[in-house]
């Protein structure tokens, strides 16, 4: 495509979006638009999201897709064919059928039907997989074989994509590390990123293991004269598993009047961040926002994506509440404060924006 072609190129972001209480989403976004911006700097770019959903793309259902694609009444098709390019981000962590089949499928027709329109459909930085049923897997295939780029943002999911039959054009850092560097907030000591996911009962890990460990982690951090603001990284909404709850809860608890960091934004979050000495984080994205500026976060993993993800930029420190021993944990947490240092998280930042480069790069060269 000429440069004159890319001055008007369409591009539609899938699954993500700037104004989302996830900042773990938001930051898919953020980091969606500047990269894709640095390799079209006059594309133009329109987002879609379950909280953002375009009228005429019925996604309420599978069945609802399929019934549009039949018996056009909205426009979809239409609709998807004035894309050049369809940017599927999968919610980051979404091409997988662990979350249930119906997500998978609704995601997967979607990005079908985007590319039965005439758009070319690639699949952004993400984790791919686990894919633990045979129909998951029949899907999952059929996206890979369809999309005309395959990214893949972890070494584990660039082999899941591999057995489908679909070896990635590439394995990249998340998308946060594509995000611009924020003017750095307050300094602060100690950043506690508590999350309302595990806060509550969940199938990841022991809600009352990890309302014990994090309480005792900032108590023990407390004692060692460190000064600790508790942070929310998923905002308020009616979803139960939003962040500000459960940070207050703790900040309840313990007493002594903690600072409380609930955020407006992700530009608001990620300032704050930049400004602490160390990030101890049980949301993801908290911890890939830290490292993407160059602020040492010890993550507190509770799934899969964690340690492939933040291993590929060469960040090995935290803990899998899976596995760890929680009695023991707060002990070693606060101990990993005391040794971890900032060179080696400037280095990881380095490494995820050279990954997100060469990506750039490969858009100029493929669209």
């Amino acid at each position: 495509m000429s440069a004159v072609e890319h001055s008007s190129l369409r591009i539609l972001i899938l699954w993500a979006e700037e104004s989302s209480p996830n900042l773990g989403v938001a930051a898919l976004a953020r980091g969606s638009r500047d990269l894709l911006l640095r390799a079209f700097p006059h594309a133009e770019l329109t987002f879609a999201n379950y909280g953002a959903r375009p009228p005429e793309v019925p996604w309420g259902r599978p069945r609802s897709l399929l019934r549009e694609r039949v018996l056009p009444r909205y426009g979809m098709q239409e609709y998807f064919s004035g894309f050049d390019l369809v940017w599927d981000t999968r919610s980051g962590d979404s091409f997988a059928d662990i979350y249930g089949l119906g997500r998978h499928m609704t995601m997967s027709m979607v990005h079908e039907m985007a590319c039965q329109a005439g758009a070319a459909a690639m699949m952004a930085p993400q984790t791919i997989g686990p894919f633990t049923t045979r129909r998951g897997r029949l899907l999952a295939r059929r996206t890979l074989t369809r999309s005309a780029l395959v990214i893949a943002r972890d070494p584990h999911s660039t082999q899941a994509a591999a057995q489908l039959g679909r070896e990635p054009e590439l394995t990249t850092a998340d998308l946060a590390f594509a995000i611009d560097r924020p003017a750095s907030g307050p300094r602060r000591d100690v950043l506690l990123n508590v999350s309302g996911l595990l806060w509550h009962e969940n199938p990841h890990v022991s809600a009352s293991g990890y309302r014990r460990a994090v309480r005792e982690t900032l108590e023990r951090l407390r004692a060692e004269g460190r000064d600790v603001a508790l942070l929310a990284h998923v905002l308020e909404t009616p979803n139960p598993d939003n962040d500000v709850p459960a940070v207050r809860a703790l900040a309840d608890e313990v007493g002594g009047d903690p600072e409380i960091i609930v955020p407006t934004d992700l530009d608001e979050a990620r300032s704050a961040i930049a400004g602490a000495e160390v990030l101890i984080g049980s949301r993801m994205h908290a911890c890939l926002n830290a490292l993407s500026v160059g602020v040492p976060a010890i993550p507190l993993a509770y799934s899969r994506k964690f340690a492939p993800l933040l291993h590929s930029v060469g960040w090995t420190a935290g803990f899998d509440l899976r596995s760890d021993d929680l009695e023991s944990l707060p002990a070693e947490i606060v101990s990993q404060v005391g040794k971890i240092g900032t060179l080696e998280a400037d280095a990881a930042a380095a490494r995820g924006r050279s990954s997100l480069d060469a990506l750039v790069d490969l858009l100029r060269r493929s669209t």
